[in-house]
């Protein structure tokens, strides 16, 4: 193994390649927040969102029925607010703990989506990404060739409905953010703080939208509102689905999953263009992310300059991004993400079982 020079970042040099387990311990020396830094970024997200929020609520409140155009930029700095409340969860964007939680649940009454909650489903999808033996909570659910051929034709039929692209986006943010978060699904048991969170933050959303209807009318509201939470949702969605869902991922059993492994092979490298990449506060270079996920998102660029070597680690363009959605299928074999097509093809798939 070739020796890695370890200093503050800017300095930090690596001759070789160096092994996955390293990677943690070297990307460490990024993750000091920067508290001027960080509250600039939250004020140059929340003040053009409320800017772009309030103005369409007020168009539309008059009759400007155009203003709801407003929406979509929302939705676009929503997204980015929502990324911010991510890097909360992750503890990145304060020293203390404290400023991080209530910033991140203030946030969370504007994304739709209870920060304790959340933060503690997120967790387990960051100690068990790529992990085949620990699927189902916090990820897009992923069957592998092997599970897909067992099935009956009708849990064949609904699972490539739930793969279906538009549903996975369109259908899939409206039960996320409108229903979903509004109970702490899959910690439904597990004491009163995922309770407290989810009914917590649905109070807070109630006495916001009570006042926004009493204010513009139920009509102008919703008109607004269900753009700019169905907009920025699917985006959100789709992120998240690209940075795990492409050709070359990883996944692996129990037995041979690594949690750096997961990280740096499970999760892509979205190259977007420098605005989108700013709009996404750089949750594309996701594979960083994962194997230090205290890195503000702010100073992951400067890892990727330091560090050149990383760049091409399941790099994704945004062309090459949407051939990824006709993905479906784990293949063991071959271990590589295939498509329903390819699938069959292969000659894996059989006649679908008769339902028991």
């Amino acid at each position: 193994m070739d020796e890695v020079a370890v200093g503050p970042p800017g300095a930090i040099s690596t001759s070789g390649d160096v092994d996955d387990r390293r990677w943690s311990r070297i990307l460490g020396a990024y993750r000091e927040a920067r508290h001027t830094r960080t509250l600039f970024e939250i004020a140059s997200t929340a003040l053009p969102f409320l800017l772009f929020w309030g103005g369409a609520l007020a168009l539309a409140a008059f009759g400007h029925w155009w203003g709801v155009v407003l929406a979509l930029p929302a939705a676009a700095f929503l997204v980015r607010l929502f990324m911010i409340q991510h890097d909360c969860g992750h503890g990145a964007l304060f020293r203390h703990r404290s400023a991080n939680d209530w910033i991140g649940r203030a946030i969370g009454v504007l994304t739709l989506t209870p920060y304790d909650y959340w933060r503690r489903t997120h967790a387990v999808h960051h100690a068990s990404a790529g992990n085949l033996d620990q699927r189902g909570m916090g990820d897009v659910v992923t069957l592998t060739v092997d599970e897909y051929a067992a099935m009956s034709k009708m849990q064949r039929l609904g699972y490539r409905t739930y793969r279906n692209p538009a549903i996975l986006l369109v259908a899939g943010s409206v039960i996320t953010f409108i229903f979903k978060h509004r109970l702490p699904m899959g910690l439904m048991r597990k004491g009163f703080r995922p309770w407290l969170s989810t009914m917590g933050t649905n109070l807070a959303i109630a006495v916001l939208f009570g006042l926004l209807i009493w204010a513009v009318g139920v009509g102008p509201f919703l008109l607004v509102q269900l753009p700019v939470t169905i907009a920025a949702g699917a985006i959100g969605i789709w992120l998240f689905f690209v940075q795990h869902q492409f050709e070359e991922t990883y996944w692996a059993n129990e037995d041979e999953w690594t949690f750096q492994a997961g990280a740096l092979h499970g999760s892509s490298h979205y190259d977007l263009p420098a605005v989108l990449r700013w709009f996404t506060a750089n949750i594309g270079i996701h594979h960083v992310h994962h194997l230090a996920s205290r890195i503000p998102f702010y100073r992951l660029g400067q890892v990727l300059k330091d560090f050149p070597e990383l760049r091409d680690r399941g790099r994704l363009t945004l062309r090459m991004s949407f051939r990824s959605a006709r993905l479906a299928l784990w293949d063991e074999r071959s271990r590589r993400l295939i498509s329903f097509r390819d699938a069959a093809a292969l000659g894996r798939v059989t006649p679908a079982v008769s339902a028991a």
